[in-house]
């Protein structure tokens, strides 16, 4: 039975990443030019901040060097987050991505724009937003009708204690003119 390098890779560096208390997401190993780079996406329930991607980074680093798992060579360890706009594959990453907005591509085809409410064992409860004017829907997707999710970046999101805050203002302005 024949393994990866990626596979001995993550082998050898998950129980290090665990320990960290971070999850390994993902190891890949490319060639740039002459170079090879060794590349590994760690997040957690919590995030990961730079002073925890240097911690893991050097625990890494270390042990990597006391074994042959990179082979004969130099190469480039970089360690990183998902990023913004990571694509949710497993209930963890559905978990960490409540009350963002999520592009559902659908085994059925099409494609959903919504904000995860709730995750559970068996799917998502959604919040569709509204067109045109119309007020937001909920919906309920089971895990087996996603193909594909990604999380979306939002730039002027206002949340629903902006939107209130913002009311209350309008309507202390209203008073105030009035008096």
């Amino acid at each position: 039975m024949s393994t990866t390098q990626s596979e001995r890779l993550r082998e050898l560096l998950e129980p290090l990443v665990a320990s960290q208390g971070l999850d390994l997401e993902e190891i890949a190993v490319d060639s740039v030019g002459r170079r090879r780079v060794l590349s590994v996406v760690v997040d957690s329930d919590t995030g990961a901040d730079l002073d925890r991607i240097a911690d893991v980074s050097r625990a890494l680093s270390a042990k990597l060097d006391e074994t042959d798992a990179m082979g004969e060579g130099e190469y480039t360890l970089e360690v990183g987050t998902p990023g913004a706009e990571r694509s949710l594959t497993q209930h963890r990453h559905y978990v960490r991505a409540m009350d963002r907005l999520v592009r559902f591509q659908l085994h059925e085809g099409g494609e959903l724009l919504a904000r995860i409410l709730a995750v559970d064992e068996d799917g998502l409860d959604l919040e569709v937003p509204g067109v045109k004017g119309r007020k937001p829907t909920t919906r309920r997707l089971s895990f087996g009708d996603i193909d594909k999710a990604r999380v979306q970046v939002e730039f002027n999101r206002k949340d629903a204690k902006d939107a209130q805050d913002s009311d209350n203002k309008s309507n202390n302005k209203t008073e105030e003119e009035e008096a």
